[in-house]
């Protein structure tokens, strides 16, 4: 079965506590089930002091994204900008006068290929 949702997919948000919220897929992490969403569940993490190459001291609180299980987002579909279920279906490209059948995701309430 393929991936309902890939990395750089606009998605939103529907539970937790950034519900409502939408952003790009950074990274997908399929082993644990999780996604990584740009500015949705930003968390503050401890980093020790440490010094880099150049002898700039780093270190301190920072603020970054942590992942969220796939379960709690949704697709943006492009055509309504609302979240919509994902399909596969096959079609029929042609490249260089070959026909091929090819798997394509698709928004489930539009129709449109994702």
């Amino acid at each position: 079965m393929g991936a309902k949702i890939k990395k750089d997919d606009l998605v939103q948000v529907i539970s937790g506590k950034d519900k409502g919220k939408t952003g790009k897929v950074l990274r997908v992490l399929p082993e644990g089930q999780r996604v990584l969403v740009e500015g949705v569940n930003r968390v503050t993490k401890h980093v020790r002091a440490g010094q880099n190459e150049s002898g700039a001291v780093t270190g301190g609180i920072t603020v970054v994204e942590a992942p969220v299980h796939v379960s709690n987002v949704m697709v943006v579909d492009p055509e309504t900008k609302k979240p919509t279920r994902v399909g596969f279906r096959e079609e029929e490209v042609e490249k260089n006068g070959v026909k091929k059948t090819v798997r394509v995701r698709f928004a489930k309430a539009s129709g449109k290929a994702l």
